[in-house]
C-alpha cells in the first residue's frame, strides 16, 4: 500500500483509477477484519461493488482516491453512527461531520466506520458493545483505545489514514499500542461539528497515519475555522509539511521527571529512552522538566470527564433517537429501561460517578 501523498499523485496524473485504491482497500477490509481471528475493526464498511457504483471522486483533490476509515462517532450519510451501542444500532445520522465532508471533498474515500470502546470509553476497544478489536501485531493483546479500531486499521495495511477521537489519549495511545503515528491537534484547529460528544471540553478530533507524512496529509485537509463549531479557532490553517522534514537538529526536548518514576514498565521505560537516545544523536538537546500538577491531572480529569459525560450522554433517553424500551408503564420507566438496555457497563459506571461529581454539592 502506498503513502497517501502518493495515491493522491497517482490519481492526479491520471496514472491510477480513481477507484483502484478504494477497491483494493475494501478487499483488505473485508479479507482482515471478518471472522473468529478477523481483526473487528470496522463496524460498516463498503463491499466493492459499492465503490464500483460510487459516480465519481475529486480527481483534483488533495486526498484524490485515498481510501480513509472513520471512528464510528463522526457524523456519516450513508454509514450508521453508532457510538458502539446498542443504544444507537443502526441510527443514520442525517448530516455529515465537518471533518468528514472536508475529506470527501478532497477526494477521500470513506470505506468504513471503525470499532470504538462505546462512546469513547475506554482504554482497550474491548467496551464495544459490537465486540472487542484485536490488535494486528499481535491478535491476543489489545489495540488500545479508544479509537482502537482506526489505530488497527492503519496498522494492518487495510488504510493509510484514518480518523479517531481523542478525549485522554484515545487517539495517542491506541497509535502507540499498534506502532502507528497518532496525534491530538490543539483544541479548536479541528471542527467538532458532528463529532458525538463524550466530554465536549476534552474531545478533539485527531489522525493515525503509517508515518508522519500520512497524519500531516490528514491534518491539512480537515484543519479550519467551522462556524458550525463555537469552539473552532478562527486563525489560518498552516503548511504543515514545511516543518515535517526539520530534523532535531537544535531540537530542545523536555522529560518530565513526574513521567518516569517507578511505576513506570521497564519496557515502555528502555523504549523512551531508545527514542531520546536517538533524538539526541541527531542533535537535539535532552533536558529534565518538572510538571508539579502531574500528580493531579488524573483526578481532574475523571472529574471533568465523566460530568461532561454524564450531562452529554442525557440526550439518549428513548425519546428522539435510536433505542426505545416502551414496555414500562410511564415516561419515567421508559427512560430507566431505554437506559439500561442500551448502556454498557463502562459507560454505566462513568455517568454515575459524572452525576455525582455533579451533585456532590
Amino acid at each position: 500500500m502506498s503513502d497517501i501523498a502518493s495515491i493522491a499523485q497517482g490519481v492526479r496524473d491520471g496514472a491510477v483509477d480513481p477507484l483502484e485504491p478504494a477497491t483494493e482497500a475494501v478487499s483488505r477490509l473485508h479479507d482482515h477484519n471478518e471472522g473468529p481471528s478477523g481483526l473487528n475493526a470496522f463496524l460498516a464498511a463498503l463491499s466493492t461493488e459499492d465503490v464500483a457504483a460510487l459516480e465519481s471522486v475529486a480527481s483534483g483533490g488533495r486526498l484524490s482516491g485515498v481510501p480513509v476509515a472513520v471512528k464510528d462517532n463522526m457524523a456519516t450519510v450513508g454509514f450508521p453512527t453508532t457510538c458502539g451501542s446498542k443504544i444507537l444500532e443502526g441510527y443514520q445520522a442525517p448530516y455529515e461531520a465537518t471533518v468528514v465532508r472536508r475529506l470527501r471533498e478532497e477526494g477521500a474515500v470513506i470505506v468504513g466506520k471503525t470499532n470504538l470502546d462505546e462512546f469513547a470509553m475506554g482504554s482497550s476497544t474491548e467496551n464495544s458493545a459490537y465486540g472487542p478489536v484485536r490488535n494486528p501485531c499481535d491478535p491476543l493483546r489489545v489495540p488500545g483505545g479508544s479509537s482502537g479500531g482506526s489505530a488497527a486499521a492503519v496498522a494492518s495495511g487495510i488504510v493509510p489514514g484514518a480518523l479517531g477521537s481523542d478525549t485522554g489519549g484515545s487517539v495517542r495511545q491506541p497509535a502507540s499500542f499498534c506502532g502507528v503515528v497518532g496525534m491530538k491537534p490543539t483544541y479548536g484547529r479541528v471542527s467538532r461539528y458532528g463529532l458525538v460528544a463524550f466530554a465536549s471540553s476534552l474531545d478533539q478530533v485527531g489522525m493515525f497515519g503509517a508515518t508522519v507524512a500520512d497524519a500531516t496529509e490528514l491534518l491539512q485537509t480537515v484543519a479550519g475555522h467551522d462556524p458550525r463549531d463555537s469552539t473552532s479557532v478562527d486563525r489560518p490553517v498552516p503548511d504543515f509539511s514545511e516543518e515535517r522534514d526539520i530534523g532535531a537538529e537544535g531540537l530542545e526536548v523536555g522529560v518530565p521527571s513526574e513521567y518516569f518514576g517507578d511505576a513506570l514498565e521497564p519496557g515502555v521505560k528502555a523504549a523512551c529512552q531508545r527514542a531520546l537516545d536517538l533524538l539526541e544523536a541527531n542533535g537535539a538537546r535532552i533536558r529534565e522538566v518538572s510538571l508539579p500538577n502531574t500528580a493531579y491531572a488524573l483526578s481532574a480529569y475523571y472529574v471533568i470527564a465523566t460530568a461532561e459525560a454524564s450531562s452529554n450522554l442525557a440526550r439518549f433517553d428513548g425519546v428522539r433517537y435510536g433505542l426505545r424500551d416502551s414496555s414500562g408503564e410511564d415516561l419515567g420507566e421508559m427512560y430507566e429501561r431505554t437506559r439500561t438496555a442500551g448502556f454498557g457497563r463502562e459507560d454505566k459506571k462513568r455517568k454515575i460517578i459524572g452525576t455525582f461529581a455533579e451533585t456532590a454539592g
